[in-house]
């Protein structure tokens, strides 16, 4: 493996001994053990026995941390410090993308985010079929495309929760069966209880569990000889041939004696590694071990794995379960449960949510600790970004011209009673901002509002706010005149609908302010993605080679670099996924506008424009 190899490579130049292997878990220390072929250990212990003997490491020394995402700041620190006054080298690997330390961490995602010379390994050799491999990559990351990936490889099964367990475990019995290695994976530690005993009832039935001897488990739940079990607590005294009782590994019971104690041997063995658990220790550190949490399914390694999704769980946990299976990871979502995990709505409160939404929402719930540091930036992210301003600008230009919108409806033709109706209806709001997108577009308001409300009466109108702004939606739906003395609208990075008219100096200083903001992180947005050659940056074409068609290229760009920032894309689709509210599909609407002629502008010479899939028509102004 590329451990030993190093091994090898840094005893040859520093003599044998001076490689250190230590590990968040012992579990981990166990597999790091295999890997560099020497005796390692956990942080934790290690800094026990430093503590306590005062050992330490020396100079020439390399110390690998392994699985460094699940460790935490503070025992990295401590690592780290010791090794820099000995003269010793840290070598951190893990992945960042996986799950987290319970402790304080982060640090292990800063750093490999702040330096630019962080080797990461981009071959997955774990999966037989070649387009997992980089559909894996692509859950890592979180781009959304993925999603139909899975979908078209027969990989994800959507429908109501109950259906959802009932699939999983009847395709994981299907395996087990078959003489697999599987994994049934739920964040639902109800869940997991529910199908442990499923599958014990199943296994019992078909006399694959025998013996008349149980022993009771912390959770309630029994095991007998032939159970498929997890130990979850470290114990060294527990001595299996060579190795120790560790939290996380997986065992066979093979006999449960009079006194409680039990017999264990180590899954995958048919002699040797076997151990004998006491009473005491199998009532309360001993699990079934047919179904698993993705902490518990982290560093396994199968045949196939199902999944059971729902919209709380996270994207780490996510591609951690669908990517334990060599053969087939295969995910089963449940569409129909609710979720409290999630900030702000999420596809799965909409009856209509489907399996494609719902694991959209779930890539976008990152759950990753951050660092200090990483926390104080993504604070400062999240008020300077366009979303923000956006906002901002939103607010203040609705108070900036409440009272002028109020009074032109006064003006209106309508009654005073009428009048007050409309203004302190719920829809003032989105009636003024239907008059300030109009007017950005051209319209004349001061004459199109009072002849929309002349046009017929009210006395049965439930809202008349609401019904002043259908109007004023279809009266507008085009900007103000005509093919070329058609003028462009005004839109703050192309997306935003000015507000313009008479207000305070106060606010409309407020609002250039804003203005300004966005503008200027739309334009540092685009130049920081060009310059890092992202991803989506691609659907744009080649910058043109004239000036003034540059300008407009440019020009186009940020809208689209504006409207992936407002809305949170990250995935390489420019555009990200279909926008569930009717401001951000107009805005998509405008984004994609100012997309289709970014590309446009950038074809060579007699180059033919290209087909855009899925392409919808604009029926209304932008």
């Amino acid at each position: 493996t590329a451990m030993s190899a190093l091994r090898r490579a840094w005893e040859a130049e520093h003599g044998r001994g001076t490689v250190v292997g230590l590990a968040p878990s012992a579990v981990a220390a166990q597999v790091l053990a295999g890997d560099l072929g020497i005796a390692t250990e956990n942080t934790a212990k290690w800094w026990e026995i430093h503590e306590r003997t005062r050992a330490t490491f020396r100079a020439g020394q390399l110390v690998i941390v392994d699985e460094a995402s699940l460790a935490g700041t503070l025992s990295l620190d401590r690592i780290t410090a010791l090794a820099a006054e000995a003269g010793a080298k840290v070598l951190l690997v893990g992945d960042y993308a996986q799950l987290q330390s319970v402790d304080a961490g982060g640090a292990f995602s800063l750093l490999v985010h702040d330096r630019g010379d962080a080797p990461e390994l981009v071959d997955v050799h774990r999966f037989v079929n070649p387009w997992e491999k980089t559909a894996s990559l692509g859950l890592r990351h979180g781009h959304t495309e993925v999603i139909d990936t899975y979908m078209e490889h027969g990989r994800v099964t959507g429908g109501e929760t109950e259906a959802m367990i009932d699939a999983a475990y009847t395709a994981w019995r299907t395996d087990t069966v078959a003489g697999r290695a599987t994994v049934l994976v739920t964040d639902s530690n109800e869940s997991v209880r529910e199908l442990n005993q499923r599958a014990r009832t199943d296994l019992i039935l078909d006399g694959t569990i025998g013996g008349t001897r149980e022993v009771e488990l912390h959770d309630g739940s029994h095991a007998a000889a032939g159970e498929k079990v997890i130990t979850r607590r470290n114990d060294r005294r527990l001595r299996a041939g060579r190795s120790w009782v560790r939290n996380g590994d997986r065992w066979t019971v093979t006999d449960i004696r009079d006194d409680g104690s039990v017999t264990l041997r180590r899954t995958g063995r048919k002699w040797g590694g076997s151990v004998v658990l006491p009473a005491d220790y199998a009532a309360e550190h001993l699990d079934l071990g047919y179904a698993v949490t993705s902490y518990r399914a982290q560093g396994i390694t199968t045949d196939t794995s199902h999944v059971l999704v729902d919209p709380s769980m996270t994207r780490e946990n996510l591609y951690v379960a669908l990517t334990r299976g060599r053969d087939a990871n295969r995910a089963y979502v449940a569409t129909d449960k609710p979720d409290d995990s999630h900030q702000g709505p999420h596809p799965s409160d909409n009856t209509d949510a489907t399996a494609r939404n719902v694991l959209f929402g779930v890539l976008q719930n990152v759950s990753a600790e951050l660092s200090a540091h990483e926390t104080i930036a993504a604070e400062q992210d999240a008020w300077a970004n366009i979303g923000q301003f956006a906002a901002e600008y939103e607010t203040i230009a609705a108070a900036a011209q409440h009272d002028r919108w109020a009074l032109l409806v006064r003006a209106s033709v309508l009654t005073d009673d009428e009048a007050d109706a409309a203004i302190s209806s719920p829809a003032f709001g989105a009636l003024t901002a239907e008059l300030r997108r109009a007017e950005a577009n051209h319209h004349d308001i001061e004459t199109l509002l009072p002849r929309l409300a002349r046009t017929r009466g009210f006395s049965d109108a439930d809202d008349i706010a609401a019904v002043l702004h259908s109007r004023v939606t279809r009266a507008t739906a085009r900007p103000a005149g005509s093919g070329r003395v058609r003028k462009t609208p005004q839109l703050i990075a192309g997306l935003i609908p000015e507000a313009i008219g008479t207000m305070s100096a106060e606010l409309r200083q407020a609002l250039t302010e804003r203005r300004d903001l966005i503008e200027t992180r739309a334009a540092a947005l685009l130049d920081a993605a060009l310059t890092e050659n992202q991803g989506w940056t691609k659907a744009l074409g080649t910058p043109p080679k004239d000036a003034k068609t540059a300008a407009t290229w440019r020009r186009l760009a940020r809208t689209v670099a504006a409207y992936r920032d407002r809305y949170g894309i990250t995935d390489i689709i420019p555009l990200g996924a279909p926008g569930e509210d009717d401001a951000q599909k107009i805005d998509a609407a405008r984004a994609r506008a100012a997309l289709d002629r970014a590309r446009d502008l950038a074809r060579g010479p007699g180059e033919e424009p290209q087909r855009r899939a899925g392409r919808e028509p604009v029926r209304r102004s932008l």
